[in-house]
């Protein structure tokens, strides 16, 4: 199979997330001799093609329509590539930047999609892929009918693959800017800026639940606590929904799936909604004051207390005081 991977950046270098993709790719096309080439959009995105060429053969296009993801424009772009080369299969990591473009990608393709992909295997043949459904109570196989297929996969289900020993070639794809969509305008991008690494992408995630009251003890303690675990900061959709925490902290089955080395919930009762985005982290610690939260079920370490009182010793403790 021809498989393009669609890839996610910051600019300067491909996301994690998006070195996962890259890693189900290979897999898929070592599988069925066949092969694979990323596709980098943006304006001024040399360093990122540079950085995508260490993992795979990289498309780009590069031009000042492409600045922002809008996802008509890039839904056009990927549309556009996918015919001219004839791939068989269009993949990225399941981010919300891949929620916004593929799905309007895949239906000017008039292929067939699987979101949240977490596995993958070939039956007679075919290739089948494994994504959870009802919270992750269910997981389902299923194979895709039509083509192109268009895939996006969860990295926390596949390691991020390493960089090659040579960079791959770069080609330029030229942009008609007068054959985009012009109906949708990106207007502006509100975002809180942090120090802190993406949740998404973290070694170490603390995340908060409803016993946070509001935004300044959740920065005082889950921030505070992260700040000394060098680590990436998640909320319940509680907190989210009581405007305490920003949506792009939610973890859980809506917001984003993790799976860091270490997960530490602190005052997080343990739904099944949030279960869904942290269960499979290596290691899950938690703090609770109900001894019969499910957190604790799901838990590989739990403490039974107050986060007010127990997470301030925990920094005073790695403060070394």
């Amino acid at each position: 199979m021809r498989v393009l991977i669609l890839c996610e950046h910051d600019g300067k270098g491909i996301r994690l997330g998006s070195r996962s993709a890259v890693t189900f790719a290979n897999a898929v096309a070592e599988e069925t001799q066949g092969s694979i080439e990323c596709l980098v959009l943006g304006h001024t995105v040399g360093a990122v093609a540079q950085d995508a060429a260490g993992y795979a053969p990289v498309l780009l296009s590069d031009h000042p329509a492409l600045a922002n993801p809008v996802a008509d424009r890039y839904a056009k772009i990927i549309t556009d590539v996918v015919k001219q080369r004839s791939y068989d299969l269009v993949v990225a990591a399941a981010t919300t930047f891949a929620k916004d473009i593929l799905p309007r990608a895949a239906g000017l393709l008039g292929g067939a999609m699987a979101s949240e992909v977490i596995g993958h295997q070939f039956r007679e043949g075919r290739l089948c892929f494994r994504r959870p459904l009802f919270a992750g109570a269910v997981v389902a196989t299923v194979a895709l009918k039509g083509s192109p297929q268009i895939v996006t996969v969860r990295p926390s289900a596949y390691a991020p693959t390493n960089a090659l020993a040579e960079r791959c070639a770069i080609t330029n794809i030229p942009v008609d800017e007068t054959t985009l969509p012009k109906k949708t305008e990106f207007e502006a991008l509100q975002s809180k800026l942090s120090n802190r690494p993406d949740v998404t992408e973290a070694r170490i995630v603390v995340s908060g639940g409803r016993a946070f009251k509001n935004s300044e003890d959740f920065e005082r303690l889950v921030g505070g606590l992260a700040d000394r675990l060098h680590a990436g900061t998640g909320s319940s959709r509680a907190l989210v929904d009581a405007g305490i925490t920003p949506n792009a902290f939610q973890v859980g089955q809506t917001g984003k799936v993790v799976a860091p080395e270490l997960y530490i919930a602190l005052g997080i009762s343990g739904a099944v909604q949030h279960l869904a985005g942290m269960k499979n982290s290596r290691t899950i610690v938690a703090i609770n004051s109900d001894p019969d939260a499910p957190i604790f079920e799901m838990a590989d370490y739990g403490l039974v207390g107050d986060v007010y009182e127990l997470v301030p010793q925990l920094i005073e403790k790695l403060n070394g005081k």
